[in-house]
């Protein structure tokens, strides 16, 4: 992999491809796979992609007359755009700004999310590519929510050697501090470069998170947790084969005994992920999936992690290093199939450690277009996670960064059923979700890199939302919203949700909330 950075260094100019990353939000992916160009997408399903292997921002612009400068930036532009020979750059704001009340709260708790921040892109000398956002943010949640990134939250030591929880940890936002008492204060920084040296390869590198495959959710890597530091080359050696290579720094959200820094670090872990893709025609793609979480220390020590980190073939270094505290190997499958032009079922499955006890599974279907109406989306989908799936022995080496499920966002222990449907006319539209979990001796805790014991249930949980809105403009995907979210939990304390929020955004990463 080395000699290929190099060749790609040197041929610098040769290859003049590149552009922007697709955002994650689930309203690009669903246009992804809706087909709104000629051939369906058919690449394993490793997230974010780049706009070349699927132009989809051109399929989906807004091609209205405009006869004023306003209304054109309003609907079809970047909030700024430049443009020259060998150069692009545009810059969007960021925003989440809500209000709302939860029905079932008797003491007239406002819920609000005040996100602010700025986008910029650019593209330069046609095979170099960057991005970069800020995030600033203060919200006040539902109940059920804040009970979960508190109990998830940073971990500081004490002198008994146990660890005090303090500080939430907010799903795609991160650390967060106090803000007017009940809600919190948090922020974080999202950059990358692409750069396509030769044809057919592709280096990104960054701070930015991953999707694998066609679902709503992923048993094998998903966009839950938070923005991790990495490194990345996808290949395609072979028009019938791929392969992608990802070299990441995960954190425990645990304080070190010692450090010699102000402010003392979190322990870190590597994360690799090996995935190789088979496509025998244009509608079937099977993937294979290695990732590994790597020991680089605990809370008194800290080293490089094992030179077979930057092994690229699957499943060598699990096995090659099984039971010596060195990396803990996540395997899987992910299949893809597109049944018609307007149909695809899709798959995965995992197991983690090569311990047949601790298995995932998922399988889905995506429609579009039904009875002829355009814009129309529905998708099933069902989730299976093993009690234990996602841990390790040493559990400093869990699946999890910054305390937060690295790939499905409830863990472990758990089967969902899960039913998404959208539709979109002249820029109105209505996005709904209803899941069903039915949980397993499971702990919200349960993936916390220390050793104690957490409270189990065996509950029930009923999660739906309605969104209706308003879509301005797809490139930024800005649009105004009123959401109706109900939520309800079996044998628990909790106050229920049900709850509405009125507001205006820029989409371009998930807030999961489903859980």
């Amino acid at each position: 992999m080395k000699l290929l950075f190099l060749i790609g260094c040197l041929s610098l100019g040769i290859y003049t491809s590149a552009q922007q990353l697709l955002p994650l939000h689930s309203f690009y992916k669903d246009q992804v796979f809706a087909n709104k160009l000629d051939k369906s997408l058919n690449n394993g399903s490793f997230f974010p992609i780049n706009e070349l292997d699927y132009n989809l921002i051109s399929a989906i612009n807004d091609s209205s007359k405009q006869y004023y400068d306003f209304t054109y930036i309003l609907f079809q532009k970047h909030l700024i755009e430049v443009k020259g020979e060998d150069y692009t750059l545009s810059i969007d704001p960021i925003l989440d700004m809500s209000l709302g009340k939860n029905l079932s709260d008797t003491v007239s708790r406002k819920l609000f999310q005040n996100t602010k921040g700025v986008r910029i892109q650019a593209t330069l000398f046609k095979n170099f590519a960057f991005s970069a956002s800020i995030y600033e943010n203060q919200a006040r949640f539902n109940p059920y929510e804040n009970q979960y990134y508190s109990a998830i939250g940073e971990l500081y030591p004490q002198a008994d050697s146990t660890y005090l929880t303090q500080n939430a940890v907010v799903p795609g936002g991160g650390r967060t501090k106090p803000f007017k008492g009940d809600a919190f204060d948090y922020a974080a920084a999202v950059g990358y470069f692409v750069y396509s040296p030769v044809k057919n390869v592709q280096i990104t590198a960054g701070n930015n998170t991953q999707f694998i495959g066609d679902g709503y959710r992923s048993v094998l890597l998903s966009d839950n947790s938070f923005f991790a530091p990495y490194f990345r080359i996808d290949w395609q050696f072979h028009p019938k084969f791929s392969f992608s290579y990802l070299r990441s720094k995960h954190l425990n959200l645990m304080r070190r005994m010692v450090s010699s820094s102000v402010e003392v670090n979190y322990e870190q872990k590597g994360y690799s992920v090996n995935y190789f893709t088979y496509k025998p025609n244009e509608k079937l793609n099977i993937s294979l999936f290695e990732s590994g979480n790597w020991n680089r220390g605990d809370s008194l020590s800290s080293r490089a992690a094992h030179p077979l980190f930057y092994n690229p073939v699957p499943f060598v270094s699990g096995l090659a290093l099984k039971n010596k505290n060195e990396v803990v190997s996540l395997l899987g499958l992910n299949i893809g199939f597109q049944l018609a032009k307007n149909h695809r079922v899709y798959g995965q499955v995992a197991m983690n450690d090569f311990n047949s006890s601790k298995l995932a599974g998922q399988i889905g279907y995506r429609g579009y277009n039904y009875f002829g109406i355009g814009d129309f989306m529905l998708q099933v989908e069902y989730n299976y996670v093993a009690q234990e799936t996602y841990e390790a022995d040493n559990r400093r080496l869990n699946n999890v960064h910054f305390n937060l499920p690295v790939a499905h966002i409830k863990g472990n222990g758990f089967q969902e059923f899960l039913i998404r449907t959208n539709y979109e006319y002249k820029r109105m539209y209505v996005d709904v979700l209803a899941t069903y979990y039915m949980l397993s001796n499971y702990s919200n805790e349960s993936l916390l890199p220390v050793y104690e014991s957490f409270a189990r249930n065996s509950n029930q949980i009923f999660y739906s939302s309605v969104e209706l809105g308003y879509r301005f403009n797809r490139k930024m995907n800005l649009m105004i919203f009123g959401n109706w979210t109900y939520r309800t939990e079996t044998n628990s304390t909790l106050l229920g949700t049900n709850s509405f929020q009125v507001g205006i955004r820029t989409g371009f990463m998930n807030q999961y909330k489903g859980f």
